[in-house]
C-alpha cells in the first residue's frame, strides 16, 4: 500500500491479521464456482446471501423454500418473501455496478423497500440510533445524527482509496471486514444497516477479487455463528465515540472462515 492517511478505517491490526491469515485461503477462493442450479436469471449464492443476511435480522425464511420460490416460481404469501426479494435485488444491482457513494444509496433503496419509510430510503438518518437487547437494555449507541454525514464522508473517501490501491489477497479480506464493521458502527441508515454492511463487504471483495467473491457464503457463516457475530461486534464498546478497534480482531477473522463452509 502507498502512503495514505486512512480517515476512519483503521489499519492498526493489519500486520497481526496477516500473520494469522490462513495460508490455504487463496487456493480455496480460486476453487470457488457457481452452483449447478444457477442460470442466467437465478443465482443460488445470491439466494444464500439474501436468505441468511435476512435471517440474522430475524426474518423467518428457509433457504429451500426461497430457492423454490425464486428458481421454480413456487408461490408463497408475499410477506414471506418480499424482504428477501428486495435484498436479492440489491445484491444483483451490486454485481453490475461499481461500489461508490451513489450506488450504495441505490442499493439501500432496493433492500429497504419494505423495511424503511420511502422518505429515508438511501438517505442518512437524522435521528438518534440506539441498539437494544430483547429485554430493553441499550446495547450500542451509534454516531450522533449531526456527525453521520461527516463520518460517512470519511468512510466513502477511504473506500475510494482502497478500491484504487493494489492490495494483497489477505489485505483485501482485512479491509472488506473493516468496511462491514465501520459501516455498521456508524449505522447511517434508519434501518437496514446490517444487511447493507454485509452486502458492502461482499461488494468490496468482488471489486478487488472478481466475481468468485459472490460465491463466498459469508452471510451463512455469520448466521450460523450469529451469537458470536454479535458478541464480536459488542466487544468494541457501548458508544461510537469510544469504540476500541484494537479489539476487532475476532470479528475480522470471521470472514476468512466463510471459505471453509
Amino acid at each position: 500500500m502507498t502512503k495514505f492517511s486512512m480517515k476512519i478505517i483503521p489499519e492498526l491490526l493489519l500486520e497481526e491479521y496477516k500473520k494469522n491469515f490462513p495460508k490455504e485461503l487463496e487456493q480455496k477462493f480460486e476453487n470457488l464456482c457457481d452452483a449447478e442450479i444457477s442460470n442466467d436469471s437465478f443465482s443460488f449464492y445470491t439466494s444464500v446471501a439474501s436468505v441468511f443476511s435476512s435471517k440474522i435480522e430475524g426474518e423467518e425464511i428457509e433457504l429451500n423454500s426461497y430457492v423454490n420460490h425464486k428458481r421454480f416460481g413456487i408461490e408463497f404469501l408475499p410477506d414471506y418473501t418480499r424482504k428477501i426479494d428486495d435484498l436479492y435485488e440489491a445484491y444483483s444491482f451490486a454485481k453490475v455496478n461499481s461500489l461508490n457513494k451513489k450506488n450504495i444509496s441505490e442499493a439501500h433503496k432496493l433492500l429497504g423497500r419494505n423495511i424503511v419509510a420511502l422518505a429515508y430510503q438511501g438517505k442518512h438518518r437524522i435521528q438518534n440510533m440506539f441498539i437494544t437487547t430483547d429485554d430493553g437494555k441499550i446495547e450500542y449507541v451509534a454516531t450522533i445524527p449531526d456527525l453521520v454525514n461527516e463520518e460517512m464522508k470519511k468512510f466513502y473517501d477511504d473506500v475510494d482509496y482502497l478500491l484504487n490501491e493494489e492490495l494483497s489477497f489477505s489485505e483485501v479480506f482485512y479491509f472488506a471486514s473493516l468496511i462491514h464493521l465501520v459501516f455498521v458502527k456508524i449505522h447511517p441508515w434508519n434501518y437496514g444497516n446490517g444487511r447493507s454492511a454485509r452486502l458492502l463487504e461482499k461488494w468490496f471483495l468482488s471489486e478487488k477479487l472478481g466475481e468468485k467473491a459472490w460465491f463466498i457464503q459469508s452471510e451463512k457463516n455469520y448466521y450460523q455463528k450469529h451469537k458470536l457475530y454479535y458478541s464480536n461486534l459488542r466487544t468494541l464498546g457501548l458508544e461510537y465515540e469510544v469504540l476500541d478497534y484494537s479489539s476487532a480482531l475476532p470479528f475480522l477473522e470471521m470472514l476468512p472462515q466463510s471459505l471453509f463452509l
